[in-house]
């Protein structure tokens, strides 16, 4: 559905972009839509909750989870679902990786950086202390740390807890940011506020390919990149997005903050929609069930939705009553009575000679494909053709 919104004086990327004329791209004006409307929910109902509070729990300040956030604070995301028809299990596609935001969700100047090496770790701090790297930059590294001594310092549940509140951000070598989960435990992988973000650290090599498993006396060999290179990297990862995947049809990004404009967050959600879709799933658009975007405890607000639930149409699975048989409770195929006096099957059946009927059930499995398509395109219509 078409909505007319107002002209701003700022030009915006997602405004910009129509649609051409395939339904497997995001409509701009929907995402507008959308992220205006949230907004506006998320922001009222934290005025409305700011105004019912008399006064503060202080037992609830100092239990509440890193990853709970409160309400009033602007800094509280806004968060984007996207959920497949098939599930993710390319462990490939399931490393973790950055999205670079047009719009970056840290933006504090008192930052403060983690940064977890390979082993030997001496050789990234002489990068960050070389006076060609940047001073704004260097001052808020505040930790230095090898993949050795993070496992042999830090074991204990309270060290880990400890090391995470000092510490805003974990940018971590891409040489073992698989290995880090086993290492930092659910303290850092129970949400996804704080889990270590892929940097490249080490100096290309060219000429040399490198090879998927690295022992650990030999990963950190290479060199690390130049001061400049390095802080680039670091750069490009305060600016953008972490996306961590596991298995299954839900993928969860963080696209943007309370304090977000709509037109802001309309263009964080276009850029992470494509880059995770070309990136993570398998068949690109044609896996995408729905995407979704909402806060922290309000709904999800929908911004696109599939018309089939099937990614091919070989997927679908229609009930033919002339099967030969069915599966029993072992997996062991059984013939049916086709005399029974018992159940829906009562009677004898009727007995087609080999290729009758196939024109007749290709045209049933085409009429019940139609007939689901013509459901779910009424189930869309009528979703977005209510007031957000």
């Amino acid at each position: 559905m078409a909505v007319t919104t107002q002209s701003t004086a700022k030009t915006t990327t997602v405004s910009a972009t129509r649609p051409k004329g395939t339904p497997y791209q995001l409509d701009p004006d929907q995402t507008l839509k959308a992220s205006r409307a949230l907004l506006q929910h998320v922001q009222a109902e934290t005025k409305r909750i700011q105004e019912a509070s008399s006064k503060t729990s202080l037992l609830a300040a100092e239990t509440s989870d890193p990853d709970d956030d409160v309400a009033g604070d602007g800094e509280a995301p806004i968060w984007l679902t996207l959920t497949t028809k098939q599930h993710i299990v390319d462990q490939t596609r399931l490393k973790p990786s950055k999205i670079s935001v047009p719009h970056s969700l840290n933006t504090s100047p008192d930052l403060r950086i983690c940064l977890i090496t390979t082993d030997p770790q001496r050789a990234v701090k002489n990068v960050v202390a070389d006076p060609a790297f940047p001073a704004p930059l260097k001052s808020r590294i505040t930790r230095v740390i090898g993949f050795s001594k993070l496992k042999s310092r830090y074991k204990t549940f309270e060290q880990r807890r400890q090391l995470l509140a000092e510490h805003d951000i974990f940018l971590a070598d891409d040489r073992i940011i698989t290995r880090l989960p086993a290492v930092m435990g659910k303290v850092f992988y129970k949400g996804t506020a704080k889990r270590p973000i892929p940097i490249s650290i080490a100096k290309p090599q060219k000429g040399k390919k490198e090879t998927s498993q690295k022992s650990t006396k030999t990963e950190g060999s290479a060199p690390p990149t130049s001061p400049a290179a390095l802080a680039k990297e670091i750069e490009k990862a305060i600016d953008a997005v972490p996306v961590s995947l596991r298995p299954g049809t839900l993928v969860a990004v963080r696209v943007g903050l309370v304090s977000f404009q709509p037109e802001q967050l309309a263009d964080n959600i276009a850029a992470v929609v494509q880059n995770v879709i070309d990136k993570h799933v398998v068949k690109g658009w044609r896996n995408v069930r729905g995407i979704h975007i909402k806060g922290q405890s309000s709904v999800a607000v929908p911004i696109w939705l599939a018309d089939e639930l099937w990614t091919e149409t070989d997927d679908i699975a229609v009930n033919n009553a002339d099967n030969d048989g069915v599966d029993d409770d072992q997996g062991q195929k059984r013939k049916r009575n086709p005399e029974s006096t018992k159940g829906p099957q009562v009677g004898s059946r009727k007995k087609t000679k080999v290729g009758e009927g196939k024109d007749d059930k290709a045209a049933v499995e085409r009429g019940l494909v139609e007939a689901r398509k013509s459901k779910l395109a009424a189930q869309k219509a009528r979703i977005f053709g209510e007031e957000v």
